[in-house]
């Protein structure tokens, strides 16, 4: 079994192969960004691939796209360290087989992999509970649970400004305009201001808000 790690950070991709190392029947393989990613899974046609949300130039939702029409019966996992359920709703929505927190148990990824391969889908149990039991569904996009200001601080990033101006421009302070941003990466699971960025392009904030 062929096993594509999709993950722009290196250790990521080292403890995955860890997991992986007592499983003779599985070969690992790696992919840093989106380029490489395509690249890699059009030559090797891996029968598992494990996608992090967070990645440089491109995001995972994107590249999950592409995969998916290059490929429609591609086995995805997204596997990221946001545990919200709307990212989870998001994931399966644009069709990946699988959601899997960074922060489950190792058996939990061998559990996972093994059961997309086999043509299943798989949640952990937390994180199906959550989704169960939440107000989401599969179409939900995860900017409706931005506020106003939220919203409209993300247009600007996506308009590239900084925060100095986005404070100018909305006549609030600098520390406002930088809480706000802090609030945006935990409700997006957004790493950077890079990130946020490349969530505002993906959902076209400035259209909405135009």
């Amino acid at each position: 079994m062929r096993v594509l790690i999709i993950d722009d950070h290196p250790m990521v991709i080292e403890g995955c192969r860890g997991m992986l190392s007592g499983h003779p029947d599985i070969e690992v393989l790696e992919a840093h960004d989106a380029n490489e990613a395509m690249e890699t899974s059009a030559a090797s046609e891996p029968d598992v691939v494990v996608l992090d949300i967070n990645l440089p130039g491109v995001s995972g939702f994107e590249l999950l796209r592409r995969l998916l029409k290059r490929s429609p019966t591609a086995r995805i996992i997204v596997f990221t360290m946001n545990d919200d359920p709307v990212f989870a709703a998001r994931s399966i929505d644009l069709g990946a087989r699988g959601y899997l927190a960074k922060n489950e148990d190792p058996k939990t990824f061998i559990k996972a992999i093994r059961a997309v391969a086999a043509g299943e889908r798989y949640l952990s149990g937390n994180l199906a509970l959550k989704l169960a039991f939440s107000d989401q569904n599969l179409a939900k996009n995860p900017l409706d649970s931005l506020n106003a200001r939220e919203m409209e601080i993300l247009r600007n990033l996506a308009d590239g400004k900084d925060m100095a101006e986005i404070a100018f421009v909305l006549k609030v302070s600098y520390k406002t305009v930088a809480n706000n941003c802090l609030l945006l990466k935990r409700k997006l699971g957004a790493r950077s201001k890079a990130d946020l960025l490349r969530i505002a392009v993906e959902h076209k904030v400035a259209m909405r808000l135009a």
